[in-house]
Order: C-alpha cells, then structure tokens, then sequence
C-alpha cells in the first residue's frame, strides 16, 4: 500500500494518524473538501483506501510515496474533467496530486459534485428498471 504502510486499517482517522504530518495535513484538507462537496456521503475504509460512498463509491483517495492519489472512478470522469486536469499526472481513473503543490479545492469539489450526480443518475436509472 501507500506510504509502505502494512496495516489494516478500520477508520479513516486510523489511516490519517499513520501518515508523516506534511502528508497528514494534505489528506485532511483532501477529505475536508470531499465532505464539503458532498455532505450526504459516507465516509469508508475500501481497499484500505479512505473512500467516500453515496449511492455506490463516489471517490477513493490514499498517500503515496510522491503523492497523492485520487481516484474518481472511472475514465469518463478524467475525460469531462480533462482541461482543468491539465498540469496534473492522469490515468485511466486516478489523478495524482504532488506534495509539492497546493490541491487543486475547487477542481476536486466539481469533481466530488459530478460523481454524486452520476451516481444520483445511475441509481434513478435502476430504480426505473424495477
């Protein structure tokens, strides 16, 4: 995992307390800003991951060695996101954020509110299938 960290972690604030205080205050600001855009989620532990869930999992976010990875789901996300995303290390459906640089609040709180619409959308969907 992340940060050469072997344990298995129960809570989010269990996952925190075990990173290096520059990283420590870069996830809380991180986490802040999730629960800001999305007040309703709930906050999780996934894959040992600190993870936000509402209506299925909205976000995953974990500290590693050079930064820190966010993982808003799935390609579609980087792709409606992809000019604000420039100047940021992409992939299919990770965004790494550099301990060097301040996060990017806004763009993150966009993103949060775009998936808690695309889950909000889905789950409409299935219940309409029903």
């Amino acid at each position: 995992m992340a940060m050469e960290i072997k344990i298995k972690f129960k809570t989010v604030d269990e996952y925190l307390s075990a990173l290096p205080p520059k990283v420590k205050a870069m996830m809380k600001e991180l986490r802040d800003t999730i629960k800001q855009a999305a007040p309703e989620a709930e906050e999780i532990i996934s894959y040992n991951m600190p993870a936000f869930k509402f209506y299925g999992v909205l976000v995953y976010f974990a500290a590693h060695k050079n930064h820190i990875g966010f993982y808003p789901g799935s390609k579609s996300v980087i792709e409606a996101f992809k000019n604000e995303l420039t100047g940021f290390e992409t992939s299919k459906g990770t965004v790494r954020f550099s301990f060097d640089k301040k996060l990017p609040v806004n763009l993150i709180s966009d993103i949060v509110k775009f998936r808690v619409n695309q889950n909000l959308a889905k789950a409409a969907l299935k219940k309409q299938k029903k």
